[in-house]
């Protein structure tokens, strides 16, 4: 078995199996120890620990993962990956499933229930950067046993989870996260630590899943349509925002009368807002309903 750690087994291994990247996939394999020592360290991992990793390429994180967890179930949906992880890569590992599917269509709770008891997992990924998102609220939202989701995202991406109101990158995505999570941003990942390398940078972002919402509202379903709606045309302002949004139906003198309960002006944009005041401002909404 090959440690994956030098990048000159790496090289060695997409060779002896003739692998071409595919950029269907967004495959970028990670070939930096100093990071990968990184992800391991920010995502606290015993051996007590259940680990799901999505898309693990030719096993480079995975192995790392092995020697630190309890059990890993690697995700993979690549054909050309399979017989690499479980005849090559993986094989020395008797704590690793490779599961040959789509993580969208996984039934991730069913996996926790049969296969460890339902025991939470912790979440360590390099993602393919074209679904991220659907990744990342799929394992927030859905009623997935996850405590925490360390991960290597675009770095923008990262920016944007944890960003504050009035701030460039802070929109719909920064609300969604902070809602259910806790974000933390890890570091820093330049492209030359990928093999190929990305045409955009890294960075690692822990997402400590929270064990109830940020905060309260009556209406959980319209908070993200309203937050949604604010920031579709973000210099426009909310009342404005709202009045507009297609799949909302609240007069501009309802929008305004909710936003005075927030103690704000008329001119005031949804880029301002805290998740606090769009919860306070859904259940003035939800008045109207």
């Amino acid at each position: 078995m090959a440690s994956l750690i030098d990048p000159k087994n790496t090289v060695e291994v997409l060779k002896k199996y003739g692998f071409s990247f595919s950029k269907r996939y967004g495959q970028n394999f990670l070939i930096d120890v100093h990071v990968l020592d990184k992800i391991i360290s920010a995502a606290e991992i015993t051996k007590d620990d259940v680990v799901l990793e999505i898309g693990p390429g030719i096993g480079t994180l995975t192995q790392a993962l092995a020697e630190n967890a309890g059990q890993v179930f690697a995700v993979e949906i690549d054909d050309a990956l399979i017989p690499i992880l479980e005849n090559d890569t993986l094989a020395a590992y008797d704590n690793v499933t490779v599961i040959h599917n789509d993580i969208l269509k996984v039934d991730l709770k069913a996996l926790s229930e049969e296969k460890c008891g339902g025991k939470p997992f912790k979440v360590v990924a390099n993602l393919p950067y074209y679904i991220t998102t659907p990744i990342i609220m799929g394992l927030l939202e859905g009623d997935v046993p996850v405590t925490s989701i360390t991960v290597m995202v675009q770095k923008e991406v990262a920016e944007r989870m944890q960003s504050g109101p009035g701030t460039k990158n802070y929109g719909a995505l920064s609300l969604a996260v902070q809602y259910y999570s806790e974000p933390y941003l890890v570091a820093n990942v330049p492209q030359n630590c990928f093999m190929p390398r990305p045409d955009v940078a890294s960075a690692v972002i822990r997402l400590t899943k929270r064990p109830a919402p940020a905060v309260e509202t009556a209406n959980v379903s319209l908070m993200f349509d309203v937050i949604k709606a604010s920031f579709v045309q973000r210099r426009k302002t909310l009342a404005n925002g709202l009045k507009n949004a297609e799949n909302l139906h609240f007069s501009k003198e309802q929008a305004e009368s909710a936003i005075a309960v927030l103690g704000k002006g008329e001119s005031v944009r949804g880029e301002t807002l805290t998740l606090a005041e769009f919860a306070a401002l859904t259940n003035a909404l939800n008045e109207y309903l």
